[in-house]
């Protein structure tokens, strides 16, 4: 069956569609953290839509499964190719069209294999603002953005990945195509499809093209650093802010110490804006599509008012936009400067807000005592709730003693998230990562829909087989 349908696949995608284990293929089968390894039978790289449906209805005659792939830059194992030589990924880097920038419905259309940075510099030469921030925005992809249900900096204020999204285009198990690309901001014909596809990870459909909504360019960008003592003076803060600055506040970035500590050590260069020794640090951005030089002045006095208030203990706002561009580089180097400290536990959890300082407060300190010298390195968008309760492993204890404590560690953090009505996964997804976890906490209901919408729109199973939910 392998060759046959590999004789077919060549005929379809060309020399340079198709990929072949005897050629490199590692960019496609190494997953971005090293935690899961791809043996794929092969990758296919079709280059358009029409010829993406032929390989999906080549696929479902020879029962092939399909792992689709963005840019790879998934934290869950949910874009790796599982068994030996059993599946095929399916790579939308081929597919990379800018298809429509319409400025009168403020839209953007365009493939799923377009990087986000792509979209943002291409609203943006059109005076527009496609509004997500992720770190990984060179390399990650509209559809896996889409897949994913990506958030981001920018959460707060904007919402995430699926708040975006005015339509899709899609292929489904058995090849069909729905092209649902339209731009219109109201439309309640049935049910909403785009949404259903938006965060289920490619076990649907593939996406193969979105339809996004766009806002104007900010007119005026302000940006601070603050020192703070503690979670709990961080959340004081971002009442205030919420309340003088409104909707101007665009992110609110909470790290502790740990975080920066790592990231100065990672970076050729790189200074703390503040007191590197503050135990807590906040990244505040506000921005506004109207003209006019009020906001800096606001964001003063709002900081102004923290210092007297004891929630800050020292501020630095950005001077211009080199300053205000290294505030972010610090920031979003995080993820990788963790592999300074060794091997990092990672949960992407969400919280109700006001829970958030006794979680970190009450969770470390059960995590300490299990593993004395544990490193936190607790960071996130304080803002939408959405933690990154990441542990490294203590300076004293080897990789391996350390990962033998997974279980017990992820068993004592997702067990008091759940407690307190959070999520275990906020933004990264399932993927094989916590899908086991997935089906031991979702509430029957929920589970069995999901169930059921699978069996439904993939019958055979052949869609990204294993990742969301186990199959039998």
């Amino acid at each position: 069956m392998s060759q046959a349908v590999l004789t077919r696949l060549r005929e379809l995608l060309g020399e340079q569609g198709l990929l072949l284990p005897s050629e490199d293929l590692s960019r496609y089968e190494r997953e971005w953290r090293g935690r899961y390894a791809s043996r794929a039978l092969a990758v296919a790289r079709p280059a358009d839509t029409r010829t993406l449906a032929r390989l999906v209805a080549i696929c479902a005659e020879h029962r092939l499964p399909m792992v689709p792939q963005g840019g790879n830059t998934g934290l869950v194992g949910g874009a790796v190719a599982r068994g030996d030589r059993a599946e095929l990924i399916v790579s939308l880097d081929r597919m990379r069209r800018l298809r429509r920038l319409d400025p009168d419905s403020a839209s953007l259309t365009l493939e799923a294999g377009c990087t986000l940075k792509a979209a943002t510099d291409a609203a943006a030469a059109a005076g527009f603002r496609l509004p997500l921030a992720l770190a990984s925005a060179g390399s990650a992809t509209i559809g896996g953005v889409l897949a994913t249900n990506a958030g981001g900096n920018e959460t707060i204020r904007f919402g995430n990945a699926r708040a975006m999204v005015l339509g899709l285009e899609a292929v489904f198990a058995d090849g069909q195509v729905w092209n649902g690309l339209s731009a219109l901001r109201k439309d309640n014909a049935g049910y909403n499809l785009a949404q259903l596809l938006v965060g289920s990870e490619g076990t649907l459909a593939i996406i193969s093209a979105a339809t996004l909504a766009l806002r104007p360019l900010p007119r005026q960008v302000e940006t601070a650093w603050l020192a703070l003592l503690s979670p709990r003076a961080a959340l004081a803060l971002l009442r205030r802010v919420r309340a003088t600055l409104g909707e101007t506040l665009t992110a609110f970035e909470l790290m502790p110490r740990q975080a920066l500590e790592f990231v100065l050590d990672y970076l050729d260069s790189g200074q703390c804006p503040v007191d590197r020794q503050s135990p807590w640090h906040v990244l505040i951005e506000c921005d506004s599509e109207t003209a006019g030089e009020w906001l800096r002045p606001a964001l003063v006095e709002t900081l102004e008012t923290a210092l007297e208030s004891a929630e800050v203990s020292d501020a630095v706002v950005a001077a211009g936009g080199m300053q205000r561009a290294e505030f972010w580089r610090l920031r979003e180097s995080i993820s990788d400067a963790q592999r300074v400290g060794g091997v990092s536990l990672k949960h992407d959890i969400s919280l109700p807000t006001a829970a958030i300082p006794e979680f970190i407060e009450t969770c470390l300190g059960e995590l300490e005592a299990l593993v004395p010298g544990i490193r936190p390195c607790v960071f996130g968008h304080l803002g939408d709730g959405n933690l990154h309760f990441n542990l490294t492993q203590p300076e004293r204890l080897s990789a391996a003693a350390f990962r033998a404590l997974e279980a017990e560690i992820n068993e004592r953090v997702f067990a008091r998230v759940l407690a307190i009505g959070g999520s275990i996964a906020a933004e990264h997804g399932i993927g094989l990562l916590r899908r086991e976890r997935l089906g031991e906490s979702a509430q029957p209901a929920a589970l069995e829909a999901m169930k059921r919408i699978k069996q439904s729109l993939d019958p055979l199973g052949l869609l990204n087989p294993g990742k969301v939910l186990r199959v039998d």
